[in-house]
């Protein structure tokens, strides 16, 4: 059997966080999200925040956690292992890991990143864990949107809807 893609060394399991954090240069710049479907205006959000420091890591919403976001049935249309693999693809990433929970902010308190960051959709005072970051000094940026993208729309258009 063949060895594994290189990309997938950067998939690294929640529950081995201590084991491979330290890992990753920083600033750390972290972000989170479901990446369901992979269009033009995540690659360009996901290349403005590795920007922001050394290394970027990107946590997804389990199925379940992703399910519970209220997005439309059948979602996520691709499984965790698939997106996973996908994000971790590319190449503004350094790492991708997971969460369960209904928020990232057990992981981004383990993480202790030094820039938060979230899509143009989110203010910044609503950013899960913003509040934790800034005051260890770090950062927390909203990413203004350069490509109204949308995986909803595009599931829609799929769909014939």
């Amino acid at each position: 059997m063949s060895q594994p893609p290189a990309f997938e060394s950067r998939i690294r399991p929640p529950h081995e966080l201590d084991r491979w954090i330290g890992q990753l240069p920083r600033p750390l710049v972290f972000t989170n999200g479901v990446f369901d479907i992979l269009h033009r205006g995540h690659v360009t959000y996901l290349a403005r925040a590795r920007a922001l420091g050394a290394a970027l890591l990107v946590a997804l919403n389990s199925d379940a956690s992703a399910r519970r976001l209220d997005k439309e049935p059948g979602r996520p249309i691709n499984a965790l292992e698939d997106r996973l693999a996908v994000v971790a693809a590319l190449g503004a990433v350094d790492a991708v890991t997971w969460f369960d929970g209904d928020t990232p902010e057990a992981l981004i308190a383990a993480c202790r990143p030094e820039v938060l960051v979230k899509g143009g959709d989110w203010p910044r005072e609503r950013i899960v864990g913003g509040r934790e970051v800034l005051a260890r000094g770090g950062q927390v940026v909203s990413i203004p949107f350069e490509h109204e993208r949308s995986t909803t729309a595009l599931v829609r258009r799929i769909r014939g809807g």
